[in-house]
């Protein structure tokens, strides 16, 4: 019964690996010193580039021509042409060397046909004799051969290719046909690349409403209730309703957005008349480009401009009307856009460029393989995977290529970053394609999430190489779920140690942030459209980084309800005051003479720095000192990783996960969400009971200088006088011991009972008995 909490904690603990990599050995060739943290993996490339006078063989003297790639049981096809006897493919064929059983690569150029594709001609190599390339040499160039029909005779027509030997660093490498992805379909082959993908340029859009002048509302007999509504994409909000109701009402408010470069929709402000319930009339309109809006860098404020308003009419054009609104515009430049949650944020820079401070290092990341993959959904009756990785640092988003069908996937794929704060988190992700099939543009398959790693980059030694392999858990409905293991390797490297350091001394976030401080319901929403921003235009991007990858990675659904992270919270919270909850026991002990050695001596300790109190911070800041000391040598060798224990994972209710998992609004019976409610309201009720609590032992203090009852306020006052008299004249020092022997005196001199201070204080009135 011992050992399953083991075995369980075992499975989900983080292990470390001894890849064959290139980083860390003695000697190093070309390749390894700038892709040292993967594992070689041998290709064969082929570049079909073009064809030249090739023969008709059609009775009407034209040619559909094609380019086969045969390596054993392995065969690409390239694209055909119709009726074209000098095509053009420059397309690049790979061919896993693991996988190689054949000794010839045969090249074959065929006539498209409706019954059976005709022979053209062929070129044939010899694997023994293809050149091996390695970069950064330059591409071998291509060269003319001469076809050969089946018997081995040259004939009519010839081919530019180019062979040879190389590794995943090559240049073809990601845009090439992969041996490995064989079964999947040309209309498909895209969305299985690796490609870089840049998050796009976000700023926020700041709109002070100040005032409108000259509205013409439909009803003059009433007073308007007016409001201004600000339209960007699709995003609305609005201002309060105007306290001056009049043709001429003021607001100067500030309304805030997210807007992505390249800028595509205007600013459209719509100024409205609450004229009944769920009613709005609009009274005029104006639409503003960004591209004019001016960019604002300081907390400097921008001039103001009147805009004029447009009267909508149906079924007649805009017309200008009298009508003006007052606004300052600006792109706000100096802050940072928030897509992430700032506890694991990939990027803190704000927005304008001419702001970002120097790199201080570079992040290199190999993602090297997977192990143990569960399988994620059903092709021909039988389980399977098509896994790829997403790694997101700052703006950069990477994509590994998708190995098809393979529970042990091996991508060996390497990346980079340029690091401009030490204290920031890449994030990690491995996910099924759902769309190998073959699925089209508009397939419902989504992309199955397989689980995330995060690593926080301050807790990563410099230069050192850090191989692991990290445990990919999934929450589900019915628990937790370890579905495999991810291989990375990682390298940070520090440009300047000096600019390092200094980063810890300035502030996490930009000036702007703490000059012109954002709600927390503010930042909550303009994070939120952030995410919307660049989920929708990554998943724009070909091949698509598809929307629930994107909202994945940047945890969409952090800021929502769960009874299982409250649990968590609360936990962490004990954890951090069980410092204080321990020395509270360990000064009882002292109290109690537990130990008489060690209280004896506490009192040595104490009369020296009661005597001596020009030594009471060196003391612990020296205490502090040899404490990091000795925990120095039990200090973390590997990073952080998702801890299940922390996470209140591996215990949670399965009811609380469905409630974790549904939707909002819910979509759960009746019955089901009055019981979660009646939960939520005991739990409400003792959170209540430890707040009011709280209120209670505030107003105690309060209460003793406010004469609510005056013999207690007397006794103190008295007190305080008494005491201040006392204190005058009696040196610190002796005060202090006394204070301080009474405080460790024996327990033979102690009285189970409060204290007397304490009784007073439990005695003064609280505003409790005024609460209805």
């Amino acid at each position: 019964m011992q050992r399953a909490p083991l075995a369980h904690s075992h499975e989900f603990a983080l292990k470390e690996t001894s890849p064959n990599i290139g980083a860390g050995a003695v000697t190093r060739d070309k390749l390894s010193s700038t892709y040292d943290l993967v594992e070689q993996m041998q290709y064969l490339y082929v570049r079909v580039v073009k064809a030249t006078d090739l023969p008709a063989k059609d009775v009407t003297g034209s040619l559909d021509p094609y380019v086969e790639v045969k390596l054993g049981n392995f065969k690409g096809v390239t694209k055909h042409f119709e009726k074209k006897s000098n095509p053009e493919w420059n397309q690049v064929f790979a061919f896993s060397k693991d996988r190689i059983q054949a000794s010839v690569l045969e090249v074959i150029v065929k006539d498209k046909d409706v019954i059976s594709d005709d022979f053209v001609g062929r070129v044939w190599f010899d694997l023994n004799e293809i050149p091996r390339r390695v970069p950064p040499d330059s591409p071998l160039a291509p060269q003319w051969y001469r076809l050969e029909d089946r018997k081995g005779v040259k004939t009519k027509g010839e081919l530019m290719l180019a062979v040879w030997m190389g590794t995943q660093a090559d240049e073809a490498f990601p845009d090439s046909w992969h041996s490995d992805a064989a079964m999947v379909g040309s209309e498909a082959v895209t969305n299985i690349r690796s490609k870089v993908y840049l998050s796009p340029k976000l700023w926020y859009v700041r709109v002070n409403v100040i005032e409108a002048q000259d509205l013409v509302p439909s009803d003059k007999s009433r007073y308007p209730e007016v409001f201004v509504k600000v339209n960007l994409g699709g995003k609305f909000v609005r201002t309060r309703l105007s306290q001056s109701k009049n043709i001429n009402p003021m607001w100067n408010e500030d309304l805030m957005l997210v807007a992505a470069e390249p800028f595509e929709d205007p600013l459209i402000l719509s100024v409205e008349d609450r004229v009944g319930p769920n009613k709005d009339e609009i009274l005029g309109r104006c639409v503003i480009p960004l591209q004019v809006v001016q960019r604002r860098l300081d907390h400097k404020p921008v001039n103001s401009r009147w805009f004029n308003l447009e009267k909508h009419v149906e079924g007649e054009k805009e017309s200008k009307f009298a009508s003006k609104i007052h606004l300052r515009l600006c792109l706000d430049g100096g802050f940072h856009v928030l897509d992430e949650s700032t506890h694991y944020s990939s990027d803190l820079r704000p927005t304008a460029k001419q702001l970002w401070k120097p790199s201080i290092g570079i992040l290199e990341v190999g993602i090297i393989s997977a192990v143990g993959l569960m399988p994620m959904k059903t092709r021909d009756g039988r389980g399977t995977t098509d896994a790829y990785c997403v790694a997101k640092y700052g703006q950069k988003w990477i994509r590994t290529r998708t190995i098809v069908d393979s529970f042990t996937p091996k991508w060996n794929e390497q990346y980079t970053w340029e690091v401009f704060d030490p204290c920031t988190v890449i994030t990690i992700g491995v996910f099924d394609n759902g769309r190998v099939g073959g699925g089209d543009k508009g397939s419902e398959t989504k992309d199955s999430r397989i689980g995330k790693v995060r690593i926080r980059l301050s807790t990563l030694e410099a230069d050192r190489v850090y191989t692991h392999s990290y445990p990919l858990l999934v929450l589900h409905t019915s628990g937790l779920k370890k579905t495999g293991e991810v291989q990375l390797a990682v390298r940070f490297t520090s440009s300047s140690f000096i600019n390092m350091l200094y980063m810890y001394s300035q502030p996490l976030l930009p000036k702007m942030h703490y000059i012109h401080p954002l709600s927390v319901i503010q930042l909550d929403s303009l994070r939120h459209q952030a995410i919307q921003i660049v989920s929708m235009r990554l998943s724009r991007a070909e091949p698509p980084l598809r929307k629930e990858v994107v909202e994945y990675m940047l945890d969409v659904d952090s800021h929502m309800w769960s009874m299982r992270r409250s649990k968590a919270n609360f936990f962490r919270i004990m954890k951090v005051l069980g410092g204080l909850i321990a020395f509270g026991r360990w000064f009882d002990q002292i109290c109690n003479w537990k130990n008489p050695i060690t209280t004896i001596l506490i009192h040595v300790l104490f009369i020296i720095l009661a005597l001596y109190p020009e030594l009471i911070l060196p003391t612990i800041f020296l205490y502090l000192f040899l404490i990091g000391i000795w925990n120095f040598r039990w200090r973390p060798r590997h990073p952080p990783h998702m801890d299940t224990r922390l996470s209140h994972a591996d215990a949670a209710h399965p009811d609380e996960l469905d409630e974790e998992f549904d939707s909002f609004p819910t979509s759960r019976s009746p019955d089901i969400v009055r019981m979660r409610y009646d939960r939520l309201r005991s739990i409400a009720g003792r959170v209540q009971s430890v707040v009011g609590d709280l209120g209670t032992q505030g107003e105690r203090f309060q209460s003793l200088l406010s004469w609510r009852d005056p013999r207690a306020t007397t006794l103190f006052v008295t007190f305080c006088f008494i005491a201040a008299i006392v204190l005058y004249v009696t040196p610190f020092q002796v005060v202090s011991l006394l204070s301080g022997f009474y405080m460790l005196r024996h327990p033979r001199f102690r009285r189970r009972l409060p204290s007397v201070p304490l009784n007073f204080f439990r005695r003064m009135p609280a505003r409790s008995d005024s609460m209805l």
